[in-house]
């Protein structure tokens, strides 16, 4: 390739950047041959020659963008807890980043109001030096669980508000959880947030006001709001035995209070550029839709939308509603209810909120992006496409027709509440051609499977469910991670890996098959057998082994994930999760199986993810009074862990959400 202006010295290929090489070889080259060679995609941008002039950091999805006339902006995008460590606190463009911080949306009320959408904030010109900053990112809360109605005796359990979300000292908040079913009093109204979460339609001899959202600066006495302005109200619901709850507020607008029927809708979410460039908005924190008690039967329409931003839909007829989007902190949405129809509905779980760090590195020329979707790097001569979400790759008129590497994890399974840890999303890498433009492929990133929750002391054994598929167009299709087993007998479920198999008392049960359907190479490995002791659940399968059985000494550890390949392990770019000896890059690891100590008191949860763990980010098993499996990481697609068998309240571990990532040379 041709370059600008007249090269001295060693060629840029040649050429080490650090003055104190062997002979001095420092590359020869006026101030913009990095800019120029680094958007010709000629060589590795820590290769180049000269002194970087911006800021020079890792951590995150890595996502390289342009803005006009023609800025180069980096953009660090945490999807789950990390480091932002800054190694060159820059020059020329200033040592300061922009930083939005969305926190975890709130759960869905049980028969109940929306959940929240979590706090969103923007805060331009952050100073930074030389130093490691701690992200943390917030939590999606948990929906409330179903409770039955039969005899009044059990009620559904309260939905939780969303996790905060912090980096560099600033703080967003969490949404607030939605209101339940319950008699005129605080679990009926929707809880303070980032965004407030919707009040519970039934049963109330009276109106009910939802949450409040962060709508000023200074301090409410309800939640302290030191950034000013996160998000807004939840709405309200009226008096009376029977209608809608409240939308839940979203960051962009106040959450719809019910009338009657039907149920409120959940606010806006609002917009931001920061991840992917002026032309790719996104937008975060939506509130949850209202759930709808009715009688008789009604139609779903009756139920609250969720809003634009990963909201959640509320739902009608005892039916479960659904989840608020993972990474962008959407609120859940309100269970329904059918009147003398048995259970409620259970609230839809918060959706994790985000992190994004970034700032200025160079500047070039606009023209030269070879395809868009997802968020672009660039390491070892190859441009990297990393979906994090489901979105579209699309060629540019300057695309040569070429063979693309893949990576496709689905969604990982949830652990069962009780024992079995729940199997990896199935793993798919190779190569595909990629015609002459203009080629447009749609990529699905597989949600991770909800967590189920045991509520009532066993009362009702909630096995976990699969995760969902991911695919790179429809030919390469990765299927998601099967569901650990809860209760006497239950076998695990088939999926890309299997699911753990449950035990109780003498009812050991099998793991699931992995590889299901069938592809070649596999995609992944079976779960592992119950103990048939009441001890310890099977451990979920991962990409890279089965899970273990359980034993008298505890859950069964979760089978092995799998390195990225060398072309995705850009040292800059913390996708996946760490693994075995430290390393970094790994992912689709089965969750552990849960333990029950009642005849075993030294039984103990498996490790996810492999002996040692946990690794891969698969969530490690439960164990003892009241321990829940743990959640698996968000875009790892590994397996959540079983929870321990209990008198109390616990919930298997939910799965991570998947991953797409694509390569060709630059």
């Amino acid at each position: 390739m041709g370059y600008l202006g007249r090269r001295i010295g060693l060629s840029q290929d040649k050429g080490d950047s650090n003055p104190g090489a062997d002979g001095g070889a420092v590359g020869g080259g006026i101030l913009d041959l990095f800019s120029n060679g680094y958007f010709e995609r000629q060589g590795d941008i820590y290769n180049d020659p000269g002194v970087l002039p911006g800021i020079v950091a890792t951590g995150g999805v890595i996502s390289d963008y342009t803005t006009p006339p023609g800025a180069i902006l980096r953009a660090h995008v945490f999807p789950s807890t990390g480091t932002f460590n800054v190694t060159s606190a820059g020059n020329l463009y200033g040592g300061t980043v922009d930083v939005l911080l969305v926190a975890g949306g709130g759960g869905g009320g049980g028969s109940g109001g929306g959940g929240g959408g979590g706090g969103f904030h923007q805060a331009p010109g952050q100073p930074v030096s030389v130093a490691s900053y701690s992200v943390v990112i917030g939590s999606g809360g948990a929906g409330g669980s179903a409770g039955s109605n039969r005899g009044g005796v059990t009620p559904p359990s309260s939905a939780t508000n969303g996790g905060n979300s912090t980096a560099l000292s600033l703080t967003t908040y969490g949404g607030g959880r939605g209101g339940k079913e319950a008699p005129d009093g605080a679990d009926r109204g929707g809880s303070p947030g980032g965004s407030g979460g919707g009040a519970s339609g039934t049963p109330g001899a009276s109106s009910v006001g939802g949450g409040d959202g962060n709508k000023q600066t200074g301090t409410s006495t309800n939640i302290p709001i030191p950034l000013g302005p996160q998000g807004n109200d939840g709405g309200g619901s009226g008096a009376g035995p029977s209608g809608g709850g409240g939308g839940a507020g979203g960051a962009g607008g106040d959450g719809h209070p019910s009338n009657g029927n039907p149920a409120g809708n959940g606010g806006p979410g609002a917009p931001s550029v920061y991840a992917y460039g002026p032309g790719n908005p996104v937008t975060y924190g939506g509130g949850g839709g209202g759930g709808v008690r009715v009688s008789p039967p009604a139609s779903d329409s009756l139920a609250g939308s969720g809003g634009s931003g990963g909201g959640g839909n509320g739902d009608v007829n005892n039916n479960n509603a659904q989840n608020g989007t993972f990474g962008l902190g959407g609120g859940g949405g309100g269970g329904g209810h059918l009147n003398g129809g048995g259970n409620q509905g259970a609230g839809g779980d918060g959706g994790s909120g985000t992190v994004v760090i970034r700032y200025q590195i160079g500047t070039v020329d606009t023209s030269v992006a070879k395809a868009t979707g997802g968020a672009i790097s660039y390491y070892g001569g190859k441009t990297i496409h990393t979906f994090t979400g489901s979105g579209t790759f699309a060629t540019e008129p300057n695309w040569s027709a070429a063979n693309v590497e893949y990576v496709v994890v689905a969604g990982g399974g949830s652990g069962a509440s009780i024992f079995g840890g729940g199997g990896a999303g199935g793993y798919r890498t190779g190569t595909t051609p990629i015609g002459a433009h203009p080629v447009s492929t749609t990529i699905q990133v597989g949600a991770g499977a909800q967590a189920p929750i045991n509520d009532g002391g066993g009362a009702t054994i909630q096995p976990g469910s699969n995760g969902t598929p991911s695919y790179f167009g429809t030919p390469i299709t990765a299927a998601g991670g099967g569901y650990g087993g809860s209760g006497p007998g239950t076998t695990g479920g088939n999926g890309g890996s299997g699911g753990g198999g449950s035990d109780w008392a003498a009812s050991a049960a099998v793991g699931g098959a992995g590889n299901t359907p069938a592809t070649t190479p596999p995609q992944g490995n079976p779960g592992g057998n119950g103990s048939g002791s009441d001890a310890g659940g099977g451990g979920g399968g991962g990409a890279g082994s089965p899970g273990t059985n359980g034993s008298t000494a505890g859950g069964g550890v979760g089978g092995v994930g799998i390195q990225l390949p060398s072309t995705f392990r850009n040292p800059a770019s913390t996708v996946g999760a760490p693994g075995p000896g430290s390393t970094l890059h790994w992912v689709a690891g089965g969750g552990g199986g849960g333990s029950y100590t009642g005849s075993y008191g030294s039984a103990t949860g498996g490790s996810g993810g492999g002996p040692g763990g946990p690794y891969a980010g698969a969530g490690p098993g439960g164990a003892g009074s009241n321990n829940s499996g743990v959640d698996a990481i968000v875009n790892t697609g590994s397996g959540g862990g079983g929870g321990t068998r209990t008198s109390g309240d616990v919930r298997g571990g939910a799965g991570g959400s998947g991953i797409v990532i694509i390569a060709y040379p630059s």
